[in-house]
């Protein structure tokens, strides 16, 4: 097994890095992952202005928020009405929203309630923010990135739709097993995950035990059972999602060498999209530093993901057909 150590590692969630009047707008914010993610913002000081959103109860969710001694100001919208005012200004738009999944269901099972959401908000964007990075929770992700992908180019926005997928839940999960087996500080473990973010998808880069890439490829199955089936993960992914956020924050705030893996449009693989480590910059995306060389291992366990990917992929592309 391939272990990749950090030289310098930093404290979890408490990135270098100073405030840019950073606003951050969290969709869909009542529940599961979005209120400890919206708290883990809150308490950052690279976000100035966090806004949440939900068809309902959000303004008591702010309320409770703004209590906590940060300088970090907060602002519950609810309802379509207030949608606009809740997007406009926004650098950030995160969208965690989605029903929860339980044992038994399959990321498709998802796809219907988080397709019309993630629709609805990324026009929202359009119209509101077009300037705002969207950084896309909402599963599936491995159709839900195409909505946000193909809605400026169909409907004919001047400003291409910059989204991102958070694949940092799969990168946390695998530095923290590899950190557990051999005993190491997870902060300086960076295991590098491609693919998809969903079953077979998942591949750690540069790990070549199969009974390890399965632990992590089914890693939310695993929460799922240890929560007899009430709730996937929340607390992890919160803690994923705010890292993600503090990442973009940091390129924007022109800080060197910001990598991050996100599934994104690319021409890397024989798929339309594929997660690879992207280089974060002012241009959201400098460079797509790609997969580089892995072992026979790992191409058999791309190859069994691209029809996968590229069905998921497929489900998503719904915004092409439409006007």
């Amino acid at each position: 097994t391939e272990i990749v150590l950090v030289k310098n590692s930093e404290a979890p969630l408490r990135k270098v890095g100073k405030s840019n009047n950073v606003e951050v707008a969290v969709q869909e914010t009542s529940g599961g992952i979005r209120q400890p993610l919206s708290l883990l913002l809150k308490n950052s000081p690279l976000v100035s202005h966090l806004t949440l959103y939900n068809i309902s109860h959000t303004p008591g969710v702010a309320t409770d928020l703004s209590h906590i001694k940060t300088r970090t100001t907060v602002k519950g919208y609810f309802g379509p009405e207030q949608l606009p005012d809740c997007l406009k200004g926004c650098d950030v738009v995160v969208i965690p929203a989605g029903i929860p999944r339980k044992p038994g269901m399959t990321q498709d099972d998802l796809f219907n309630t988080s397709a019309t959401i993630v629709a609805i908000v990324t026009a929202a964007c359009a119209q509101h923010c077009p300037e705002a990075i969207i950084c896309i929770i909402t599963s599936p992700v491995n159709s839900t990135i195409p909505i946000t992908t193909e809605f400026s180019r169909n409907m004919e926005y001047t400003t291409p739709i910059k989204s991102l997928v958070l694949a940092t839940l799969d990168i946390i999960r695998a530095n923290t097993f590899v950190a557990d087996l051999k005993g190491l500080d997870p902060a300086r473990v960076n295991v590098l995950v491609i693919g998809g973010h969903t079953g077979k998808t998942i591949i750690p880069r540069s790990l070549s035990l199969t009974v390890f890439s399965g632990w992590i490829q089914e890693a939310d199955m695993e929460v799922m059972k240890a929560k007899a089936g009430a709730a996937s993960a929340i607390l992890s992914m919160a803690y994923a999602g705010a890292w993600f956020v503090f990442s973009l924050v940091d390129a924007m705030n022109r800080k060197e060498g910001v990598v991050e893996c996100s599934f994104v449009k690319s021409q890397e693989m024989d798929s339309a999209y594929f997660s690879t480590p992207l280089l974060l910059g002012e241009k959201v995306i400098e460079k797509n530093l790609g997969i580089h060389k892995v072992s026979s291992f790992k191409e058999k366990m791309i190859a069994k993901a691209i029809p996968e990917l590229k069905a998921s992929v497929k489900k998503g592309d719904f915004m092409k057909n439409m006007k």
